[in-house]
């Protein structure tokens, strides 16, 4: 049960795989801007894993967005 929630508090971390399709972007395009392989975003998309503050922040500005609005609770406001 334990590691339940942990797993659940982990997926909740960021809104990468959203942001996306809001913008209508792929992992692919986000992979060649960034200069990452599509795995490694697939697994920030799916929060199996997370990009660094500093990627966070080069995801939004590709994207023009706020970096809050990529981290689930963020609020740009």
């Amino acid at each position: 049960m334990k590691d339940e929630s942990k797993r659940m508090e982990f997926q909740k971390i960021n809104r990468l795989k959203v942001v996306l399709v809001e913008n209508g972007k792929t992992g692919k395009w986000l992979a060649e801007q960034v200069g990452k392989n599509e795995a490694t975003v697939s697994r920030w998309c799916s929060n199996k894993m997370q990009p660094s503050l500093d990627m966070l922040v080069r995801i939004a500005e590709l994207l023009n967005i706020d970096p809050r609005q990529l981290i689930n609770g963020g609020n740009k406001d």
